[in-house]
């Protein structure tokens, strides 16, 4: 079977073709449910799925590849196949996706003179290893060797960020000499500047953009004649962030675009057909006005056809009404799983983070403070202390992302990079200073993106002060804590609430974290993103069906404040 362009046509074995396709990350998804999702997506009258491969999940420390479970991208695409469906490949090697550092693994981090998505040949060494696995598993599924992976992107929105062609040429010419038969793509937003720095002769160019359809297809057509168009990503709802609402989009007006696209015979793909979930440190952060980072929320619900927890919603319907006026559309089977509430967790003990630094975090002394990168941690926090007079403006330079400082053991403040980083002591004097630093998401768009977290360095009045046990907490490994019963008092000093809870069926549910302040949460040992109960959106989060187990199960909540609370629980529904 081959897969061409003719004119202004897809072929696809000697046919005229139009690609009407749904976003899935299978990173975003647990394994179990990836066969689920896709039917539900084939069920929807489309044709084709479209998922990113995230490179800092495959190589997560450096030379240390994993394509095995969960990040199994290659059963992924076998499980589309043999549902009938063609599959878009994004391997990046920048990928966005409001995704960590845009997918970049943060050990790139550690090359002080590397610079990333251009012809740093540092960067082209880094990224042509990683591309050679994804090849590798690519190759024997290109529809020309009986396989269904219609395309392969090439880098990913490369005219918003930058102009060096030489890169993104190096990276056609890789793909062509690997994949000989593979149609490739590029997808930027739709006007000259964009699709110009983005685009690649010979390369097919798709465009990206969240309505008016007809208006941007038709730019696209004059940028790009005498080629197929295609609409890479139809941004059918968007990401939310800590700080404002869930966002949320009329379904008559996901409808009215997608008629667009049916009625004119264009190409498209519904981006999210499914957003899933941010697990773990995974999520990003955008820098809006070029100064306040933004972080993204656990879930990426995205207001999808699916919801987060993959239900149908009324949008998924009404899409589907609408393709079935145009094509053939099968009936629907796949089933919305089953959820359950199973109550609140029972609280019986906490560990005090600084009563366990030597339990779950490696110390490092150094004559000044160091960022995480330096010592190979990827995500997670640091805890810096040092010793001496403690009585002036303290003031923490290059802080990314967030600190909680304390003098003497007694917390005296909270500072972000998002405003001067400095601190008066208003007239405390102390002799031991300790500053807990949280990484909230490396910046994954922008001019911005992909930064180091941590401090550099400490200004106490107006001199550096010298001298820090610079403590690393990556939070991955958790076993040796050291628990003490739960009191009724509060003290503010980050802490860990561990609980159990009993599940008579294993289903889906969600955690909603009421009365604890922000942090991280796991279930069964399974860090299933961070919370954040100062913001105003998300309120609960996914816990899929995977994670539990019939009886007693765990939870282990990290709050930065060491709020407790006894309003949490288990619930069927999630909640904004």
């Amino acid at each position: 079977m081959r897969f061409f362009t003719q004119g202004k046509q897809f072929m696809l074995d000697g046919k005229p073709f139009v690609i009407r396709s749904g976003a899935v990350h299978y990173f975003r998804i647990p394994r179990i449910y990836w066969e689920d999702r896709l039917l539900k997506l084939k069920e929807c009258g489309l044709n084709t799925v479209e998922t990113y491969i995230a490179w800092n999940i495959h190589e997560p420390q450096e030379n240390v590849f994993d394509f095995q479970g969960e990040k199994d991208v290659e059963e992924f695409i076998r499980i589309a196949d043999s549902l009938g469906l063609y599959v878009i490949l994004r391997p990046g090697p920048y990928i966005c996706a409001e995704w960590e550092g845009g997918g970049l693994p943060f050990w790139l981090l550690n090359y002080p003179d590397l610079r990333v998505r251009c012809s740093d040949p540092i960067f082209l060494e880094k990224t042509y290893r990683y591309l050679e696995k994804c090849v590798a598993i690519i190759r024997p599924h290109l529809i020309e060797n009986g396989g269904n992976v219609l395309m392969v992107q090439v880098e990913n929105e490369y005219g918003s960020y930058g102009s060096d062609r030489a890169y993104t040429q190096s990276l056609a010419d890789f793909y062509r000499r690997e994949l000989p038969n593979c149609m490739l793509c590029t997808s930027d937003g739709v006007d000259a500047t964009r699709i110009e720095l983005g685009g690649l002769d010979g390369v097919l160019a798709t465009g990206n953009f969240g309505s008016k359809v007809e208006q941007n297809m038709s730019a696209l057509e004059k940028l790009r004649p005498n080629q197929p168009l295609m609409c890479m990503e139809f941004w059918c709802g968007w990401f939310d962030t800590w700080d404002e609402p869930h966002h949320t989009r009329l379904a008559e007006e996901k409808v009215a675009e997608i008629r667009s696209f049916l009625k004119n015979g264009y190409s498209f793909n519904i981006y999210m057909f499914i957003g899933g979930t941010n697990f773990g440190f995974m999520n990003g952060a955008n820098i809006v006005k070029n100064v306040t980072q933004v972080p993204q929320t656990t879930s990426y619900d995205y207001d999808a056809l699916l919801s987060e927890c993959g239900d149908r919603t009324d949008a998924y319907y009404r899409v589907r009404d609408a393709i079935a006026e145009y094509y053939p559309v099968p009936p629907l089977t796949a089933k919305d799983s089953e959820k359950r509430a199973y109550g609140a967790p029972i609280f019986k003990q906490k560990a005090l983070l600084f009563d366990n630094l030597s339990n779950i975090g490696t110390s490092y002394y150094d004559v000044t403070p160091r960022n995480m990168e330096r010592y190979n941690q990827a995500y997670g926090y640091m805890v810096y202390r040092t010793h001496g007079s403690i009585q002036e403006s303290i003031r923490l330079m290059d802080l990314k992302d967030r600190a909680v400082l304390y003098c003497d053991g007694k917390k005296i403040g909270e500072l972000d990079r998002n405003r001067d980083a400095w601190l008066g002591m208003n007239g405390l004097v102390g002799k031991e200073l300790t500053v807990l630093v949280e990484n909230r998401g490396r910046v994954n768009y922008g001019a911005y993106f992909f930064d180091k977290k941590g401090i550099s360095n400490v200004l106490v009045g107006c001199q550096y002060k010298y001298g820090w046990e610079n403590i690393s907490l990556p939070m991955d490994n958790l076993q040796n804590l050291q628990y003490t019963p739960i009191e009724e008092s509060n003290r503010q000093s980050p802490a860990f609430f561990k609980g159990t809870f009993t599940v008579d069926t294993p289903c889906d549910t969600f955690f909603n974290p009421k009365g604890f302040s922000r942090g991280f949460i796991l279930v069964n040992g399974f860090n299933i993103g961070r919370f954040n109960n100062t913001g105003n959106s998300q309120k609960t989060y996914y816990v899929p069906k995977n994670l539990l187990k019939q009886g007693e199960n765990e939870l282990l909540l990290f709050d930065e404040d060491g709020t407790y609370s006894n309003e949490s629980g288990f619930i069927a529904q999630p909640q904004w």
